[in-house]
């Protein structure tokens, strides 16, 4: 067995990279670890093969043999690993040390891999300078970034290696300080978010990933299997690389966008709109097809540090039913949206986006079959959303339900969600249908930003918060509506703000009767509204998103005449005047709310 001088696993650290320096340098070296303080120097075996490596060139570099770049980096393989998130760092250390890597690690990182057996060099044993600065500083040296973004098809750049005495790394694992998870865990000092940025980290990272060609670069542990696997094959797989290049970029902007957003709302509190921002998406999965079959479509969560614990279809769990598809999507953020408005127990029917039924009774079977009774036809293959949970007897008469259309036929759903399920009812629903989506979702947030793409950019605008206590309903006519009427308009102007524009929503006894959504014009809306409430609109409260631009003759004046006890509008035409003229002509009490609801 051969033997060298050392004093310390740093001094063999100290002699491998000195094969790569200038004479004087490995003088240098030499004479630092025979004389390495707190050490006494004894006869050791070199035991890793990275020290057998650096004993070899070691000895050949004493003697005289050239120690040309093409020679001087074919003998140690070198990793360097620096964590946060250490799940499975023993499996990978491990690994990497029976591929015949030397592990070069820092702080914490490096006492559990020694836990776990593996053989461990310091990085303040590499750079020759201690951690420093409670931290801040440990791997930002020539030493470590030198050998890391290092060209080994550039000769200039191996022999400015050989110079300075640095060794060249071949793989980089890195994650950060978990700084998203500190800033969303509660309340957090300014002073402490700021101490939670990692700066050592990223750099590392975007070394590595910018020199994919010589370093592989890891910043997740489910790709360590993957990487064992592509070293102990000795592949040069260049897609297999560019890949993970391309997940530590978009782990470290990810990273930075968490950054940016949380300083933003610490230094401009007052201002909603940043000059600029990044919406970091993850993706949660790909999707059959996007809204017709010819169109590829994924779902991403957004991980905006604003929408942790916002709730909504995107944090949904699904206990049961096919995989989701896009429109599945659109349709059952739809209904909870609107679902999650009420207070009192609710039910919301929503097809294609636009609830055609929606009841709040105490009694959750009752507004069940009243929300599918005001369109049956348009219920069958809808969603179905519920403010309460879902219950052994609920969930029964959802699988039991029979259309009112004819008393027969079953009622076919896509989508059920509600805020939870007792165990029976969860055990009843699933009986309905193999396919269909039981859905558990927590309350959306309020105050958020909405987003939406137009060719070329994206509008951005406040969410739509706005409840019946909120504003004031203002009467212009000459009747003032009873308590009932203001209630049932208050009703129907929750709902209406949930319908596609043009949209016009009659509704009773907190019940909705009829809508009439997405015409090009507001007459045409309220036509096939009436048409759906039939009799019972008379003495109903409607309900319109926006203001009617005209009245004799006209939407407010077939209104009046269809027997409504209430309308609900915002207001604001030139035409105002004629509006309050007709209601009171008929005898019916106009409400102006001063907020219109267009929905797009």
């Amino acid at each position: 067995m051969p033997l060298h001088l050392v004093s310390s696993p740093a001094a063999a650290a100290k002699l491998a990279a000195g094969i790569r320096a200038s004479p004087r340098r490995r003088r240098q070296l030499l004479s630092q670890a025979c004389h390495f303080p707190n050490h006494r120097a004894s006869l050791s075996p070199l035991s890793s093969s990275g020290e057998r490596s650096a004993g070899r060139a070691m000895a050949a570099a004493e003697a005289g043999v050239s120690t040309a770049p093409e020679a001087s980096f074919s003998g140690v393989k070198q990793a360097l690993i620096s964590l946060s998130d250490k799940t499975d760092l023993a499996n990978l250390g491990n690994g990497l040390q029976r591929l015949g890597f030397s592990i070069i690690s820092t702080g914490g990182t490096a006492s559990s891999l020694e836990s776990a057996g593996v053989n461990v060099t310091k990085v303040e044993e590499i750079t020759h300078f201690p951690e420093m600065l409670d931290g801040r500083v440990k791997t930002l040296h020539p030493s470590i970034h030198g050998g890391i973004l290092a060209r080994r098809d550039q000769k200039h750049h191996l022999q400015a290696l050989n110079e300075h005495g640095i060794g060249t790394f071949d793989v980089v694992v890195v994650n950060l300080y978990p700084f998203y998870d500190k800033v969303t865990s509660g309340a957090i000092s300014f002073e402490d978010g700021i101490e939670n940025i990692d700066i050592g980290g990223p750099t590392l990272i975007r070394a590595a990933a910018k020199n994919h060609k010589d370093v592989l670069v890891v910043v997740d542990h489910k790709d360590y299997p993957a990487l064992l696997e592509y070293l102990e094959g000795k592949q040069d797989d260049q897609d297999f690389r560019r890949k993970l290049a391309w997940k530590a970029f978009q782990h470290v902007a990810s990273y930075d966008s968490a950054v940016s957003e949380w300083l933003w709302k610490q230094s401009n509190k007052g201002d909603t709109f940043p000059p600029s921002f990044t919406v970091p998406l993850s993706l949660k999965s790909t999707l059959r097809y996007g809204e017709n079959p010819h169109q590829k479509a994924a779902f991403y969560s957004d991980k905006s540090l604003s929408l942790v614990n916002a709730g909504g279809i995107a944090t949904a769990i699904q206990h049961h039913g096919k995989e989701m598809s896009y429109n599945n999507y659109l349709d059952a953020d739809a209904a909870w949206n609107c679902v999650s408005e009420f207070e009192s127990p609710t039910c919301v029917v929503v097809k294609h986006t636009n609830p055609c039924g929606v009841a709040s009774r105490q009694d959750i079977l009752e507004a069940y079959r009243l929300a599918v009774k005001a369109d049956p036809v348009s219920a069958f293959g809808g969603i179905v959303a519920f403010n309460t949970t879902i219950d052994e007897d609920l969930a029964r008469e959802i699988r039991e339900f029979r259309s009112p259309t004819d008393g027969e036929t079953r009622m076919f759903y896509e989508i059920v969600v509600a805020p939870g399920y007792t165990e029976k009812g969860l055990e009843v629903l699933k009986g309905k249908s193999k396919t269909l989506r039981i859905l558990e979702a927590k309350p959306s947030g309020k105050g958020m930003l909405s987003l939406r793409q137009v060719s070329g950019g994206w509008l951005a605008q406040e969410s739509d918060d706005l409840t019946p206590e909120d504003i004031t309903f203002t009467k212009m006519s000459e009747r003032a509506p009873e308590d009932s009427e203001l209630s049932d308009a208050k009703f129907a102007w929750l709902c209406v703000k949930h319908v596609k524009s043009n949209a016009i929503v009659i509704a009773k006894n907190n019940c909705m009767l009829g809508m009439g959504s997405g015409q090009p014009n507001r007459l045409e809306s309220l036509r096939i509204a009436f048409r759906k409430a039939g009799e019972e609109a008379k003495g109903a409260a409607l309900a319109s998103d926006a203001f009617f631009p005209f009245a004799w003759n006209d939407a407010v004046e077939e209104a009046c005449q269809s027997g409504v006890a209430v309308i609900a509008e915002p207001g604001g035409s030139i035409r105002d005047q004629d509006a309050v003229d007709c209601c009171n002509k008929y005898g019916v009490s106009l409400l102006f709310t001063g907020v219109r609801h267009f929905r797009h």
